[in-house]
């Protein structure tokens, strides 16, 4: 073959690793455009107008002609003047729709703008020493169900979008016919993965509280003693790692016959030896944290936006006063381990405000979400389980009245919805 035949062949060669590539390159983007929940101006306003809102600029600012961006799957919607100037846009995620606040014009930079200076008095607004504003952010994201990976669902959240974690991990190989996780150690690591997530998407000095309890890992043979791990123990050590500090340790308490079922003492009631004694577990530890922070959490109270928001959620007569809460557990057909709405109810109230964001990022049944309905808040709620998942779609139009359409669904959608569910 000569020279020039194999540069021609090298050349054809290169030139169909291009267009294949091309056409790969198409059908993933291609994909990603399939998937997007916005698909309409009306859609990407609405939004824009849920985030202005909650920055208290919605009256003062109006819309362009919002544009949906190909190349980053981003809808970019202009903000104008009242005498119709550009003064910014808000970035949106055309597949999950939430606001990308890292793209988006700030608030500071929109007040500036509205009043014609390049700062606000004269002066650059004071921030503290970890870059927070003057006054407590106002999350804009709507009521969101996701189905997936949590700490993957995460991720694609904005920043400070959340205002209370509270949530149960899964139990350390819970299901005795198979192992979830390979080692306690590799269960860890994927619990402070979730953590440090929701680090990240928790609002300056706002709570994360889990509900946690040892757990008995059952022997294998009769050789064997059966284990108990103080999952409670390690967690601490996590949220430490994670910059959380450490606020409260709850003990929820059941009625005396709820531990039997583990057969823990039965042993000793049997025979009384020493050394064989081990009392019936009937508590589980909520634990609380609260993101480290130089402001006190009196400043949340004074500065926030909204007064009336703030009187509107104090709380009754006959709240718990001591960290031992007696509580009845729940029973679910479907679900083995569910929250008993009380419990939801009373961390959802005393650890947030009315018309807050609360995510429970291991959503099983959606106790937090139906919880978070009743006390006038916000949800969002992460399930990786189809068949948990199943049960919040057939359950969640009585929590909302049958407004499910209202919901922000990721990778999945309502049971009577006819759009099709997405994938990623």
């Amino acid at each position: 073959m000569s020279e020039t035949s194999k540069i021609y062949k090298r050349k054809a060669t290169w030139q169909n690793f291009v267009s294949l590539s091309f056409i790969n390159f198409s059908s993933e983007e291609m994909d990603k455009k399939r998937k997007y929940r916005i698909t309409e101006v009306k859609q990407a306003k609405s939004v824009a107008g849920d985030f202005l809102q909650s920055i208290q600029l919605d009256k003062a600012i109006d819309f362009g002609l919002p544009e949906i961006d190909d190349r980053y799957h981003i809808w970019r919607v202009p903000l104008l003047s009242k005498s119709k100037e550009a003064i910014g846009e808000v970035v949106i995620d055309a597949v999950t729709t939430f606001v990308n606040e890292k793209k988006t014009t700030s608030k500071e930079v929109l007040e500036s703008r509205l009043l014609g200076r390049k700062s606000i008095n004269g002066h650059k607004e004071k921030r503290s020493t970890n870059g927070s504003s003057d006054a407590p952010k106002i999350s804009s994201i709507r009521n969101t169900v996701g189905l997936g990976d949590s700490e993957e669902l995460l991720i694609e959240m904005p920043a400070e979008s959340v205002d209370l974690v509270f949530t149960s991990p899964p139990y350390y190989n819970a299901r005795p016919e198979y192992a979830d996780y390979l080692s306690y150690e590799e269960y860890l690591l994927k619990i402070k993965k979730i953590i440090h997530q929701c680090h990240r998407v928790l609002n300056e000095g706002r709570f994360f509280v889990m509900n946690v309890s040892p757990v008995l890992v059952r022997r294998a043979n009769r050789n064997e003693s059966s284990k108990r791990i103080a999952v409670p123990f390690d967690m601490h050590r996590l949220f430490i790692e994670e910059g959380f500090e450490f606020v409260d340790d709850i003990h929820w308490v059941k009625p005396e016959g709820a531990g039997w079922a583990t057969g823990r003492g039965r042993r000793f009631a049997a025979d009384r030896n020493p050394l064989q004694y081990k009392p019936v577990p009937v508590t589980e530890y909520i634990l609380v944290y609260r993101k480290a922070t130089d402001k006190l959490i009196d400043w949340h109270i004074r500065k926030h936006p909204h007064p009336e928001v703030v009187e509107s959620s104090k709380i009754e007569d006959g709240y718990e006063t001591t960290n031992l809460w007696k509580i009845h557990p729940a029973y679910h057909s479907k679900h083995p381990a569910v929250f008993p709405m009380e419990l939801a109810e009373k961390v959802i109230k005393y650890y947030s405000f009315k018309n807050d964001v609360v995510l429970d990022p291991f959503a099983g049944s959606g106790t937090v979400g139906k919880a978070a309905v009743k006390t006038d808040r916000r949800f969002v709620l992460f399930e990786q389980d189809a068949e948990y998942m199943n049960i919040i779609k057939d359950e969640i139009h009585q929590w909302l009245h049958n407004k499910a359409e209202d919901v922000n669904w990721i990778n999945t959608g309502p049971a009577d919805n006819k759009t099709p569910y997405f994938n990623f």
